[in-house]
């Protein structure tokens, strides 16, 4: 999952840097291909909404001079309604394509609804000339403005020329504006601003013919060129001399309808030129998106083998290492505790990354270094085992020597009191026999002491007893006349004397200890009970367990080396030993023979008890 999650960091990262370089061509290219739309729903009507004003606003100029009936004003003015509501109508289908657009329009709207005013200041004569031309130019100004905010495309080309034409289209509303305020004869403010209009148009004009590429200049050259035209700009120059020329409405009407026209088909020129730049935007588009979206496969895919071969190579490593540490090893171990040889192989991974190799060949050099360290705990082990057998055999022979002068000496005695210290002394080589026993059998070998006869049961625990140091407060209760055998009798009392002892050293001085007995379905079941403080539920598992399962001999535990030797003595005859509370208080501990070692009673025949001499068959 780690691997998984370094991948994905840049791998979403791409995903992200592809959908971004996605959505900015892609909507270089719609929005380009909306221009054609914005075009037909808001510039068309919007030019067509201005010439209408244009001419409402010489109608209403010509009606405050007395010069215009009243139903042309209000023709036109129906016209002018028409051409407003067709506007609102195709402009709100297309305003929301943006926050500034729907701005502009809104704008647009709200000067369109002053025109109701206007008319009414002009049809009750509170408005003058000048300020009805001001009035309406005032609207077509928020028209202009909207103009310039569809022409801006991300396209340089056509937002430049789509530029100087509506300032072409502006300079025919400049032309409008003089044509109502000239009309008839002028005041001084008048004249003033029509000098003002006419200087701004001139200026216009030449700037914009000087942008303009050729395909759009031509037809705008020969308007400017024309015969009309140049009669048209004498007309100005007497009006700002102020004269009052003849024809001038029919020379500025003609050629409005021709700046009108001129203006049209500029704009339908820009509108065509747009769809096929959008096409190569969009399919530079499709080109780039495509090769970046075959980057990001490629990357994922090889990403994604990557990480799946190294999932793989690091997964056999797991239970390479696994298989070391939970089979290969422990079965080495158990081999060499059995003193037999053993072959190591060498941890192999098949992995093509270096790294991964590296760390497969230092777990095998762990592998070597575990298993030399495991030959060596064996032979120390092994080294110890010696050293305790040597010693024990050694006290073996001199206990067994100790012992037969003793026995003369106990059948030379006369003093009672001196035989009861040969007594004790023979107590004391018993319980030191016990011990070498014990070391014999911590080693790994087997005891030499051993019957070739069954041995009744209660004679086994009496003989058991005998080897303690308080066997005065051990009570062995009657049991049935059961037989143990001989080849297992030595074992079985070392075992319950050791059992025994423990009891007697954890249980205060002044109370017994008992030994019971008695037949089970599976066997003969011994019972040690002592009246101490017993031992917590923790501990008592703890010590289960170990019973259970023979641990290794530790020698830094030697506290518990009764424990090992119980524990080696039940394993090597499958006898069961079990701790439980014992109803006092105390401990008591069970021991579960198997039936295969005990034996019907021979009631004729009298068995000696162990605790006195009997036949040994090995003895070193």
């Amino acid at each position: 999952m780690k691997i998984i999650g370094l991948l994905l960091v840049p791998l979403t990262s791409m995903v992200v840097l592809w959908g971004v370089i996605t959505a900015v061509t892609a909507s270089e290219s719609l929005e380009l291909r909306q221009y054609k739309t914005l075009w037909t729903n808001l510039r068309i009507p919007a030019y067509k909404l201005t010439s209408e004003i244009q001419r409402e606003r010489l109608v209403s100029a010509k009606l405050l001079r007395n010069a215009a009936e009243k139903s042309a004003v209000t023709t036109q003015r129906a016209r002018t309604d028409d051409a407003r509501d067709r506007f609102r109508q195709l402009s709100s289908t297309s305003k929301d394509e943006s926050e500034e657009i729907r701005t502009q329009v809104n704008a647009v709207n709200t000067q369109l609804d002053r025109l109701d005013a206007i008319r009414g200041e002009i049809d009750l004569g509170l408005s003058d000339r000048l300020h009805t031309v001001e009035a309406y130019s005032s609207i077509a100004d928020t028209l202009f403005g909207l103009h310039k905010r569809v022409a801006m495309v991300d396209d340089i080309p056509i937002y430049e020329q789509s530029r100087v034409v509506i300032d072409m289209g502006y300079a025919k509303e400049l032309l409008t504006r003089e044509q109502a305020v000239a009309f008839g004869a002028t005041t001084l403010a008048e004249r003033r601003l029509f000098t003002q209009l006419a200087g701004n148009r001139r200026f216009l004009v030449d700037q914009a013919l000087g942008e303009l590429d050729p395909g759009l200049r031509d037809p705008q050259v020969a308007l400017i060129t024309s015969p009309a035209y140049q009669r048209m700009r004498m007309m100005e120059d007497q009006i700002i001399a102020g004269q009052a020329p003849r024809g001038w409405l029919g020379t500025t009407e003609a050629l409005a309808k021709s700046f009108q026209e001129a203006q049209m088909r500029a704009g339908s020129v820009l509108s065509a030129r747009v769809e096929p730049i959008a096409d190569e935007v969009l399919s530079r588009a499709l080109l780039l998106t495509g090769t970046a979206l075959g980057l990001v496969i490629v990357s994922i895919g090889f990403s994604l083998r990557m990480g799946n071969r190294l999932s793989k190579e690091l997964g056999a490593l797991r239970m390479a290492a696994l298989e070391v540490a939970q089979e290969r090893l422990p079965h080495v171990v158990a081999k060499l505790r059995k003193g037999e040889p053993v072959d190591v192989p060498e941890l192999s991974v098949a992995s093509t990354t270096v790294e991964i190799d590296d760390v497969g060949q230092a777990f095998s050099t762990v592998q070597q270094t575990a298993v030399e360290a495991a030959v060596g705990q064996a032979q120390l082990s092994e080294g110890v085992g010696h050293v305790f057998r040597n010693l024990a055999r050694r006290s073996q022979t001199l206990l067994h020597r100790q012992r037969i002068q003793l026995e003369d000496m106990q059948h030379r005695a006369t003093d009672p009191d001196a035989l009861d210290d040969l007594f004790k002394l023979d107590h004391l080589t018993t319980r030191m026999r016990r011990h070498a026993e014990g070391l014999i059998i911590l080693s790994g070998a087997t005891p030499g002491r051993g019957w070739s006869r069954p041995v009744p049961l209660l004679d086994v625990a009496r003989g058991a007893s005998a080897e303690v140091e308080d066997y005065q407060r051990v009570t062995v209760e009657p049991m049935p006349a059961r037989r143990l055998a001989g080849p297992v009798v030595g074992d079985v009392i070392h075992l319950i004397a050791e059992l025994i002892e423990n009891a007697t050293v954890y249980s205060p001085a002044h109370t017994p200890v008992i030994v019971r007995g008695e037949a089970a379905a599976r066997g003969f079941v011994f019972e040690v009970e002592d009246r101490g403080m017993g031992m917590s539920a923790e501990d008592m598992e703890g010590l289960n367990e170990r019973l259970a399962s023979p641990p290794e001999f530790d020698l830094a535990d030697s506290d518990r080396l009764g424990l090992f030797v119980v524990s080696r003595l039940a394993a090597r005859h499958d006898i069961r030993v079990t701790l439980r509370g014992s109803p006092y208080g105390g401990t008591t501990a069970i021991v579960l023979i198997p039936e295969e070692h005990v034996t019907e009673p021979e009631p004729e025949t009298r068995v000696q008890e162990p605790a006195r001499p009997m036949r040994v068959v090995r003895s070193d």
